[in-house]
């Protein structure tokens, strides 16, 4: 199967942050495309800031994916994210009061979830709010707070003080790293904080995200593994050679309870 340009471009990322340094050669076995190909592709990574290119290869920089801003990510695993969404809005209940997270996944959530209507859906993203707004049987209910720029997700005080007063039978929750050792994690403080709140307000938590969250250890901890009532990601994360952290991370979620869905 020939592989697209954004999964192969995300693959490619994964593999150069995976490694301290990986050469083209490498990286045209691993991706079954030629070498031209994959410099080609490096060239393009670079051009984001993502990786460093080096003599016969490339290294990782810095900077994350996570960090590139929702309209630099909503490409990426499109495919991947929709199937994720479609699998993560199968456990909502019709009838139920839901809290749904921002992000590029969970916009695809959003996009499925009209099939579970008639549903009450209180988004943190201006994203999924566009997504829901007018379709029938979906009650939406728009958070607030200030947009954090380049993400359009609400964050701050507003937002916290508005999910102090809800609560909801299920929060489906985005998140930027799960690690083993270190649970759930996020890059930003702000982004912790509301998923934090979205916790402690929601009967049950479904997480979703794809395999290249798994083994992550982000800036901010937003909750133990435990925290997390169901998980969601996609069948690649069973793979530990373009995933070193993927089955370590399923197995740690297993122990500790976290029902998983491979989609």
């Amino acid at each position: 199967m020939v592989m697209g340009v954004a999964n192969r471009l995300d693959l490619t990322l994964r593999l150069v942050q995976g490694s301290d340094r990986v050469s083209v050669s490498e990286l045209s076995q691993r991706l079954g495309v030629s070498e031209m190909t994959v410099r080609r592709d490096l060239d393009a990574l670079e051009g984001q800031g993502l990786v460093r290119r080096v003599h016969g290869g490339a290294v990782a920089t810095r900077s994350r994916a996570e960090d590139a801003g929702f309209s630099a990510r909503e490409p990426w695993q499109a495919a991947t994210k929709d199937r994720l969404g479609a699998a993560a809005a199968a456990l909502v209940e019709p009838g139920s009061r839901v809290l749904l997270d921002a992000g590029t996944t969970t916009v695809h959530v959003a996009e499925h979830l009209t099939a579970r209507a008639p549903l009450t859906v209180a988004v943190l993203s201006l994203q999924a709010a566009v997504c829901l707004a007018d379709r029938p049987g979906i009650e939406l209910l728009v958070v607030g707070g200030r947009s954090r720029p380049g993400e359009r997700s609400f964050v701050g005080p507003l937002a916290l003080r508005t999910l102090e007063s809800l609560a909801f039978d299920c929060f489906v929750m985005s998140i930027g790293g799960v690690h083993a050792d270190h649970g759930w994690s996020e890059f930003s403080l702000d982004d912790a904080a509301v998923k934090q709140a979205g916790l402690a307000r929601a009967a049950r938590t479904v997480a979703v995200a794809d395999a290249t969250k798994l083994g992550v250890r982000a800036f901010s901890k937003v909750a133990p593994l435990d925290a997390v009532h169901r998980f969601v990601t996609d069948s690649a994360a069973e793979d530990g050679r373009t995933h070193p952290g993927g089955p370590q991370t399923l197995d740690a979620l297993r122990e500790a309870g976290v029902e998983t869905a491979l989609a």
